[in-house]
């Protein structure tokens, strides 16, 4: 490995290469086998006795003894080859005292001979090797048959794995850059302890006062080839030039050192119990490690990763735990990570090509940004915790497009995922919860992925999207937040689709300051204020949603809001299913709108807009309500099943009521009252429990070419000083009588046809004298 000079500065990086010479390792392939193998050996007789001498003898001629650095060695194949479990039949039990004869018919007799290999039982012969280091038993396993079975027995390499490497759990390397810790009882390995001692076997150790050790009792390591270093820079020259060497990093606290990755080096934490708790790199200068060029493929896992700037220093200026920059994509696993720096963030991803594989990590209690990925950086960041954090959990920015799956992001005091300046990114199964802003921000042309993530309970908003985010949102919960689960505002244009928007402690989804998107196909209920929210010049697309049981309105459009609402089911809401109100002008579309508590769409307020195709039914009060100046325009409805009417215009409404069909309602089809004066033509008003359109309290209108047929009582009512215009309407088959006017009330009629009623075609009171012009019909 070269040297590496430190980026924002002149120092270079501090390699050490010391060859520690004349120091014994013990090597497997470079040192004699122990007096115990010599006299176990001897026991199995001249020739396995001499097999083994020759094989030592060798093996002292290729290497030097003592020495720390490890030559080219096969170490772990040799290791694999002498280990190898012979492949027996399932051998019986054997007696303690075995005097019958062998299958070549040689009496087993207790003489010095054969003692070892036939007469000592099993117990005993176990506890002896388990004194043995792994070359030792490797030579034992050589001996004969029972020997080979007996030093495979899982008790001896367990004890000996979990001595040499400090690790509770077997762990296996599938892949050059990849390990997995396995459960013992759950892997179809003939000795799983033996099978992790070997896959380990070339590791560099760190393991501080180790090598003192070994140097001052060799004796004690005599039959293991293994390599120690005081420090992981110590062990990161030892290795320089190797093909993916292993590092091993035992229980510690390792301060100060500087760690430049650029080889594909693996380190690993080796403690018993949570390796993060009992491994420790920290730094409190310079990033702690820090990934360049020529690192790919390394591998960085179970290790706590901590800076903690020195407080009398100012050169630690946005220095992170872990920093990888241009074009290396490392992994790093299972590492608890904490930054106490409140300028630099915990992991830091910058550049094009940067792409770590960030899995099983807790990034937490950070006075900082969490996970900081900028400038085209990618990546795959999966089943982590970032939580705690003083800023955003994740920040992502300027184009920067990482894949994030199943990480757990909660309790930041700030956002929990923070997108912006054309950010991007793929967020899939996440849950996000407590943060003290939104769950999720999207802001300034940034355009994420968030799909099947959970986001709730956000002390602000669920997701925020604001000044021209953009985003698609898709098949996710969101719920529980103190105030809307979607945001949106100011020119932004997210996609949210397919989600579950519910229990929201104010509204579902709110749109405002000229807000826009396409919220389609979402199961919005629930919530404290309205379903959908629009105002402002808001002018977004609502199609194909369920929004219901909401505990005030459905959809709420206000304040010049706009917005075309279609193919929505709207039901079962406390207050109106629809409100339109203070100069908005929304298109409704195709949506069935029913079964609320109040009224089904009421525009209030100057409130406009167009209502069109729609199926208008069941509600407490009326399926329409206009009033106070609003002008809306009414066109092929279904309104029917209203128990105060089907359409109530009142208190100075207007509004265009055309090709409607309006029936079934418990009163009048259509009201108007108190100056109103809508324009209603070619409706169909029939079969209303009570009066067809009843008109009264100095109401007027335009009413033509309307049918007016099987009403309960009059077809029309007009009474109390209104004044409206009857013209070529038809009038029939009623329960009582066609026309009525009475109470001081007068009209104008006009070539209407009325006709089959109960009683009188026209009905008026005393001293009434309607306007009546042009050719009608009574029969």
């Amino acid at each position: 490995m070269s040297m590496t000079t430190r980026r924002g500065t002149e120092r270079p990086v501090r390699r050490s290469s010391r060859l520690n010479k004349g120091k014994n390792t013990g090597s497997l392939s470079g040192s004699s086998a122990t007096s115990t193998t010599s006299a176990a050996t001897a026991a199995a007789g001249p020739s396995s006795a001499s097999r083994a001498r020759n094989c030592i003898n060798a093996t002292e001629h290729r290497n030097q003894p003592y020495s720390l650095r490890r030559k080219s060695s096969t170490s772990s194949v040799e290791l694999e080859k002498w280990c190898a479990p012979v492949n027996l039949q399932t051998r019986s039990k054997r007696s303690r005292l075995n005097h019958q004869k062998d299958v070549h018919g040689h009496c087993s007799s207790n003489t010095d001979e054969n003692f070892l290999q036939n007469d000592v039982p099993d117990e005993i012969l176990i506890k002896i090797f388990s004194y043995l280091l792994e070359r030792d038993l490797c030579m034992s396993a050589c001996v004969c048959k029972r020997f080979n079975e007996l030093v495979n027995d899982i008790t001896i390499w367990k004890r000996m794995y979990q001595n040499v490497y400090e690790l509770s759990l077997p762990l296996l390397r599938p892949a050059p850059a990849k390990f997995k810790f396995v459960q013992p009882d759950k892997t179809d390995h003939f000795n799983i302890w033996k099978e992790s001692f070997r896959v380990l076997y070339n590791a560099v150790h760190v393991r501080p006062g180790y090598c003192h050790k070994v140097y001052n009792s060799p004796e004690m390591f005599n039959g293991r080839d293994i390599q120690y270093c005081d420090t992981i820079e110590e062990a990161l020259s030892t290795v320089e030039g190797q093909d993916y060497p292993l590092i091993l990093v035992h229980e510690g606290v390792y301060s100060g050192e500087w760690l430049y990755i650029d080889s594909p080096v693996c380190i690993i934490g080796a403690a018993m119990g949570n390796i993060p708790d009992n491994v420790v790199v920290e730094n409190c200068k310079d990033s702690t490690f820090i990934f360049i060029d020529g690192c790919e493929d390394s591998y960085l896992g179970h290790l706590s990763i901590r800076f903690t700037p020195d407080p009398n220093s100012s050169s630690h200026h946005k220095n992170s735990c872990i920093e990888i920059g241009t074009n290396c994509w490392p992994t790093i696993d299972g590492c608890a990570v904490q930054s106490k720096s409140q300028v630099g963030c915990a992991v830091s991803v910058n550049g094009k090509g940067a792409a770590p594989v960030i899995k099983n990590c807790i990034i937490n209690k950070c006075e900082n940004v969490g996970l900081y990925i900028n400038d085209h950086a990618q990546g795959t960041y999966v089943d982590n915790e970032i939580s705690n954090n003083a800023l955003a959990g994740v920040w992502v920015k300027n184009y920067a497009n990482p894949i994030i799956r199943r990480c757990h992001v909660h309790d930041g005091r700030d956002v929990g995922v923070f997108t912006f300046d054309n950010g991007l990114g793929y967020f899939d199964k996440c849950d996000i919860h407590d943060n003290r802003i939104a769950g999720f921000e999207v802001k300034a042309g940034a355009n994420p992925t968030v799909v099947h993530c959970e986001i709730h309970h956000g002390q602000t908003g669920g997701i925020y999207v604001h000044e021209n985010g953009r985003g698609e949102f898709i098949d996710n919960k969101i719920h529980s937040n103190t105030f809307a689960g979607v945001w949106i505002t100011s020119n932004s244009d997210p996609t949210i689709r397919g989600n579950e928007i519910f229990n929201g402690h104010q509204g579902g989804v709110y749109i405002f300051g000229e807000g826009r998107g396409l919220i389609e196909n979402n199961n919005i209920h629930s919530n404290a204020l309205a379903g959908i929210q629009i105002r402002t010049n808001s002018n977004p697309i609502i199609r194909g949603n369920r929004i219901h049981d909401g505990q005030h309105g459905g959809i709420y459009v206000h304040e010049k809001g706009k917005g075309l609402i279609i193919e929505n089911e709207v039901y079962s809401n406390t207050l109106a299913g629809v409100w339109v109100t203070t100069g908005s002008c929304p298109e409704l579309r195709r949506n069935r709108i029913h079964s609320g508590k109040q009224v089904g769409v009421y525009f209030y307020d100057n409130g406009h807009g167009t209502l069109e195709d729609n199926d208008i039914f069941n509600h407490m009060y009326s399926g329409v309500q206009i009033r106070t100046g609003s002008n809306p325009l009414i066109r092929r409805n279904k309104i029917w099943g209203g128990q105060n009417g089907g359409i109530l215009v009142y208190n100075g409404g207007m509004g265009v009521l055309e090709y409607n069909e309006i029936f079934d309602n418990a009163m009048a089809g259509v009201w108007i009252k108190t100056d109103s004066n809508p324009h209603l033509r070619y409706n169909k008003i029939h079969d209303g429990l009570d009066g067809g359109i009843c008109i009264f309290n100095g109401g007027r209108g335009l009413l033509e070419y309307n049918d007016i047929f099987r009403n309960t009582q009059a077809g029309v009512l007009i009474s109390s000083q209104s004044h409206p215009k009857l013209k070529r309407n038809r009038i029939y088959d009623g329960l009582a009588a066609g026309i009525e006017i009475t109470n001081n009330a007068t009209a104008t009629l006009e070539a209407n046809h009325v006709f089959n009623n109960k009683f009188a075609g026209i009905c008026l009171a005393t001293g009434v004298q309607p306007d009546m012009k042009g050719l009608y019909k009574i029969t």
